[in-house]
C-alpha cells in the first residue's frame, strides 16, 4: 500500500475544557488478586539493566543482500521469514524473544546474538511474544490463537492454551497473569501457570488492540466496529464504553495510557486520536489530522491511519504516528499540535524513552529515528535493515534498539550518545 502525501490542517473537536488530571492511588493490586485467587503480585523492585549484559562483538556477520550501511552491533538472522514482533526481558534487559512469519519464536541473548532456546510448536506466524514482569516467563502467540508460555530459566513449557484468532497479547504489569484479545470479540485473562480464566464479552467483531493500565486493576480495549471499551479486571465488567460520537468511524489500531492511567489515548484508521479521562470515560479532546493542501481523495483517505502513539513520562506530551509518515507531537494542556516530524514513509511504530522528551520512530523504509519531541528535531538516524521494520523494543536506559524486519533478521543498535 503506497502511503498517502503529506498531511496538513489540524481540528479540534469534543471538550474544550482544560484537562483535569486524575490523581488515582497507588496501584492496589490485592483485590485483583484474590478475585484470581492466590495470583502473586510481586513488588521486588526492578532490578537496572546489567552493565555485564552489554558486551558487543567487533565485528558484525556480512549478511548477503543487505544495504552498504548498517549501523548495527548485533544480527539474529535464525529466522526465515519476515520478523514481526520484539520483546525485551524487564528485569536485566539482556534477552530478547522475537516471534516471525516462519511460524517460530526464539528467545535469544542481545551481547552477540546467541539463541537460548526457540518456543516450539506453533503452526502458524508467531505475532505476540513478550516476557512477564519479573522475566519468569515468555509467553508467544500465533494468529491461529495457540498461545504458549515457557520458564526462561529451565526453557520448557509451561502452559499452553487456544482461543480464536489472536489480535494482541499482553502482561499484566504486576502479576503472572495474561491477557489477549482475539478475532471473536473476546479479550481473555489467564492465570499462570495455573491456567485459571476470564473473559469479557466485547461487540461480534474483532477486539484489534489492548492495554493494561498502569493501576493493574483495568485494561483498556479497542475494538473493529470503533468502540473502546474500559474493563474492570476484577468484576469482569465494563466501566466505560466509548461508541457512536465518543468512539471512532473506523477500526481501533492501537491504545495507549500516560504513566499514572488517568488518560487513555487511542488511534483508528479514521486518523482521529481520543484523548480519553479514565475515571470517568470522557472524550477530553479529538485530535485530527487532514492533508494541508487539498482534501484528501477517497484513495488517500483509506491509505491514511493512525499506526502508533504514545504519552511522554517527563513532559505533558503525547505522539501519534501515521501511515502517511507524519509524526505528530501534541501538547496535552493546550491540546495543540507542537511539533510535525515527516518521514517519506510510513510509520510503523513509535515508543518514547522513559526518562526523557525523545521519541523513536521506525518506519517503512527499515531506518530507526531518534527526535527531539521539544524542537521536532531529528537526533540520529539508524539503518541496517533491507526491509521494512515492522517491530522494535528499547532497553531501559535508551542505550539500546532492537528492531525486526521483513528482510527476515532482528538487529540490535547501540543509540546511545555522549551529548544526550
Amino acid at each position: 500500500m503506497e502511503p498517502a502525501g503529506a498531511s496538513g490542517a489540524l481540528h479540534f473537536h469534543g471538550d474544550e475544557e482544560i484537562i483535569e488530571v486524575v490523581e488515582l492511588g497507588p496501584p492496589g493490586p490485592d483485590d485483583l488478586a484474590n478475585e484470581m485467587e492466590d495470583v502473586d503480585f510481586e513488588e521486588e523492585a526492578v532490578e537496572g539493566a546489567d552493565d555485564q549484559a552489554w558486551e558487543t562483538e567487533e565485528e558484525d556477520e556480512g549478511v548477503e543482500g543487505m544495504e552498504a550501511q548498517d549501523d548495527s552491533e548485533v544480527t539474529f538472522s535464525e529466522h526465515s521469514a519476515s520478523v514481526f514482533c520484539v520483546s525485551l526481558d524487564p528485569k536485566t534487559n539482556a534477552l530478547a524473544v522475537t516471534g516471525g512469519e516462519d511460524d517460530k519464536a526464539f528467545v535469544w541473548r542481545l551481547s552477540d546474538g546467541e539463541r537460548l532456546f526457540e518456543c516450539s510448536g506453533h503452526k502458524d506466524s508467531v505475532t505476540c511474544a513478550g516476557f512477564s514482569h519479573d522475566s519468569t516467563y515468555v509467553a508467544t502467540g500465533d494468529m491461529s490463537g495457540l498461545i504458549k508460555v515457557w520458564r526462561v530459566d529451565t526453557k520448557e513449557e509451561i502452559w499452553s492454551f487456544e482461543v480464536g484468532d489472536l489480535e494482541w497479547m499482553e502482561w499484566h504489569p504486576e502479576a503472572h497473569v495474561l491477557l489477549a484479545g482475539t478475532a471473536d470479540g473476546n479479550s481473555w485473562m489467564w492465570k499462570i501457570p495455573g491456567g485459571e480464566c476470564k473473559t469479557f464479552q466485547g461487540p461480534s467483531c474483532p477486539a484489534t488492540c489492548g492495554r493494561v493500565l498502569p493501576d493493574g486493576k483495568r485494561a483498556v480495549v479497542g475494538y473493529e466496529d470503533g468502540t473502546v471499551r474500559i474493563w474492570d479486571l476484577k468484576q469482569g465488567n465494563s466501566l466505560h464504553v466509548l461508541k457512536g460520537q465518543d468512539g471512532h468511524q473506523g477500526p481501533l489500531t492501537c491504545v495507549a495510557s500516560n504513566k499514572d492511567g488517568s488518560l487513555v489515548m487511542t488511534g483508528s484508521v479514521d486518523c482521529h486520536t481520543k484523548l480519553v479521562n479514565s475515571a470517568s470515560g470522557k472524550v477530553v479532546c479529538v485530535f485530527k489530522m487532514e492533508s494541508a493542501a487539498s482534501k484528501p481523495s477517497a484513495e488517500e483517505a483509506e491509505s491514511n491511519s493512525v499506526e502508533s502513539l504514545g504519552f511522554c513520562n517527563v513532559m505533558p506530551l503525547a505522539a501519534v504516528g501515521y501511515l502517511d509518515g507524519t509524526l505528530a507531537i501534541y501538547d496535552i494542556p493546550t491540546q495543540s499540535l507542537r511539533q510535525r516530524c515527516q518521514h517519506e514513509s510510513g510509520i510503523v511504530q513509535l515508543l518514547w524513552e522513559d526518562s526523557s522528551a525523545v521519541v523513536y520512530t521506525c518506519s517503512l523504509d527499515g531506518a530507526v529515528r531518534l527526535w527531539d519531541a521539544r524542537c521536532g528535531k531529528m537526533i540520529s538516524e539508524y539503518r541496517g535493515h533491507s526491509a521494512e521494520i515492522l517491530d522494535f523494543a528499547i532497553n531501559k536506559d535508551a542505550s539500546i534498539v532492537v528492531t525486526t524486519s521483513g528482510d527476515h533478521q532482528a538487529k540490535v543498535f547501540c543509540v546511545q550518545r555522549p551529548d544526550r
